[in-house]
């Protein structure tokens, strides 16, 4: 073997190691998180493809969690499935599912995360709504889920089809630690 070809085996070999690994799955924002999923095929007799990945963010986590909560009934103080939720309980159960911890209160989760301009809204969101005492967790295409009030049951809402829309004080965007 030449000694220009034995220069070349390291390389050869990494390269090859390289393309036998799986797609690297960790973000460097902090706030996504990669879950393996097949995307729909092109054509109906075609097979979807292998290890194709999609970025879920932590809040879209969260609020897939929080639509598992619909229909539980509201309990003022409450924050499991067993006993209700009040609207601040169920943001917090929810992101609990996710590993992040959130107060149990409208008035701290106002203090949470960082802002968001209603414009940029992503699924996960803590809708804050005025007066501070409501909050709902953003679904994406103007719908929310959230505790209402006494007597009621978790339900997701549009935006502005209801009051919940002109009544939005502001939005904030939970991210892990």
């Amino acid at each position: 073997m030449s000694l220009r070809l034995l220069r070349l085996v390291p390389a050869l070999v990494l390269i090859a190691v390289t393309m036998a690994l799986p797609p690297a799955t960790a973000s460097t924002s902090g706030d996504e998180f990669v879950a393996p999923t097949a995307e729909p095929p092109e054509r109906p007799d075609a097979r979807p493809p292998r290890n194709v990945t999609k970025y879920v963010s932590v809040g879209e986590r969260a609020a897939r969690i929080a639509l598992q909560a619909v229909g539980v009934p509201y309990r003022w103080g409450g924050e499991s499935p067993s006993s209700g939720f009040d609207c601040s309980g169920l943001v917090r159960w929810a992101y609990a599912r996710v590993g992040i911890d959130v107060p149990h209160s409208s008035y701290a989760l106002w203090a949470t995360g960082r802002p968001v301009e209603r414009t940029r809204l992503r699924a996960g969101d803590v809708l804050v709504f005025s007066g501070l005492g409501h909050v709902g967790l953003y679904l994406g295409r103007d719908r929310m889920v959230h505790a209402p009030y006494t007597g009621s049951t978790v339900e997701v809402v549009g935006l502005s089809s209801t009051s919940y829309g002109s009544r939005l004080a502001g939005a904030r965007r939970v991210t892990p630690a």
